[in-house]
């Protein structure tokens, strides 16, 4: 069975297409049925990829949302991990008072 796998992947494509909304519903789709994979590293890695559509989608709201679950199930993570480390600097960049959305 493919379980995440091919959401996961399925949800990238939307992402590096551009298409925010259709990826955050992919990523969605692996957050909605955790239990098929309950260890699965794709798992929490699916709401960071998510929190990325929703910026592209020009929702921030929901993006911060996203990050703050990702940052919750990663907080006893090693800090130098490096998408931890990325998603963190995009939270920033999102909570940035001079953020302005740029949906495509």
């Amino acid at each position: 069975m493919a379980g995440f796998r091919i959401a996961y992947i399925r949800g990238l494509v939307y992402l590096n297409a551009g298409d925010g909304a259709t990826a955050a519903a992919e990523f969605q789709r692996i957050i909605d049925h955790r239990g098929i994979e309950p260890t699965s590293p794709l798992y929490p890695l699916a709401h960071v990829q998510q929190a990325r559509a929703y910026v592209l989608a020009g929702d921030p709201v929901k993006a911060r949302t996203s990050y703050d679950t990702f940052f919750t199930m990663w907080k006893k993570a090693d800090p130098d991990v490096p998408v931890l480390k990325q998603a963190k600097a995009e939270y920033a960049k999102l909570s940035s008072p001079r953020y302005q959305p740029t949906a495509r």
